[in-house]
């Protein structure tokens, strides 16, 4: 559980400073964009990785809290449908990044939220309610911030095309392939 909860110190903490320490993450960017850029990804990484390593050790010996009715398994999938979509958008400005704003955000909210649903372990309260939390927090501050702009292609009606078509793909290969071998749970059998 160290591992875990480390892991996700390091990378809120780092996710977080727009949000405790706008101020210093701007002056950081400006002095040497590329080296902030750098130094951010490492810090992510190694939160990830702690986060991921601390999750799989932890998942195996924690309490369950609660048992989900088989039901909500449908819910959890068409709540994760349109994760890949979302995390894309940024990528592919269309009317979506108009309606949602931030889209990676709702897509974090959506997808801790589906597996709160169908995880009721001491470790998946944690790792799943870790993200919404922070999701939900940095949400509320992205509204007092400056709009910083996203590396993207220029806007089209393509875009939301791209956008749909290349999640749901993403999706399916995800939940039928990869997460199985990469997470150890086949969602779908």
């Amino acid at each position: 559980m160290i591992k875990l909860i480390i892991g996700l110190i390091i990378f809120f903490g780092i996710h977080s400073s727009s949000i405790v320490a706008l101020s210093f993450r701007n002056n950081m960017a400006e002095k040497n964009e590329l080296m902030w850029k750098g130094f951010y990804s490492l810090i992510s990484i190694i939160g990830l990785v702690l986060i991921i390593y601390g999750y799989a050790d932890y998942r195996l010996t924690a309490d369950i809290i609660y048992v989900s009715p088989l039901w909500l398994r449908h819910v959890s999938a068409l709540l994760l449908m349109p994760f890949f979509i979302l995390m894309l958008a940024p990528y592919f400005p269309s009317a979506i990044n108009n309606k949602l704003k931030h889209p990676q955000l709702v897509a974090v909210k959506l997808w801790a939220l589906a597996h709160l649903l169908v995880n009721g372990s001491v470790a998946d309260i944690i790792l799943f309610g870790s993200f919404l939390v922070w999701a939900v927090v940095d949400r509320v501050s992205v509204k007092r911030r400056p709009i910083r702009e996203v590396p993207h292609i220029p806007e089209s009606r393509l875009n939301i095309i791209i956008c749909v078509l290349g999640g749901l793909l993403l999706y399916v290969i995800f939940a039928i392939w990869l997460h199985g071998s990469l997470i150890g749970v086949r969602p779908f059998g």
